[in-house]
């Protein structure tokens, strides 16, 4: 399997390890950043290194050829429809929250400002709408009280999406589709960005 990893910082770095070490074959890394430490680790592995010409769009010319599935890793910028349809599998990324709950950005953060007991992490198909795809994978973990975002997210929920990840990427190998389950508009939620 082909993969094409658009990411940033420590989390981008962390997957392209995991992918490194999952029998994938990393076909290209985009970045918004040049000077991104992905865009180092990725350079230092010898893989190809795209900067996106828009920080906010990533276009099917920024995909390496041949991509079967495009992973997304810490990235803000939206995954046009040309280069979803560019790879065999389209694209899915992690979002720390157990979504429909705590869609956006700052997600671990409003778990922890909503006093969430419980947290968790999602692998979604990217679509249209942010972080409203199908679901992929999902799995749950409790609040330890007391307990900062960044706590949380380096506990639990970092690690957390490294392995959904890594159990996507195999149900793929084997059924040569992505898991799908649709989710429930009802329990969305959706913040602005913390401050």
């Amino acid at each position: 399997m082909r993969i094409t990893l658009v990411g940033s910082r420590h989390f981008g770095v962390t997957t392209l390890n995991m992918l490194r070490e999952h029998s994938v074959s990393i076909a290209g890394v985009v970045v918004a950043d040049a000077e991104d430490r992905l865009a180092a680790a990725a350079k230092a592995a010898g893989i190809e290194v795209v900067v996106q010409a828009n920080p906010k769009l990533v276009v099917a010319s920024e995909i390496a050829p041949g991509t079967d599935l495009i992973i997304t890793a810490h990235s803000h910028a939206r995954i046009g429809k040309d280069a979803l349809a560019a790879a065999t599998y389209g694209g899915i990324g992690y979002h720390p929250s157990l979504l429909p709950r705590h869609r956006g950005k700052a997600a671990v953060e409003w778990t922890i400002k909503e006093g969430d007991p419980i947290a968790g992490g999602t692998i979604y198909q990217l679509a249209d709408r942010m972080d409203a795809g199908a679901i992929a994978a999902q799995d749950w973990c409790f609040v330890k009280k007391g307990e900062t975002a960044r706590e949380l997210w380096e506990r639990a929920l970092a690690p957390l999406g490294l392995k959904l990840l890594a159990d996507v990427i195999d149900y793929i190998k084997v059924h040569k589709a992505l898991p799908s389950k649709v989710q429930d508009e009802q329990f969305a939620t959706s913040a602005p960005s913390l401050a």
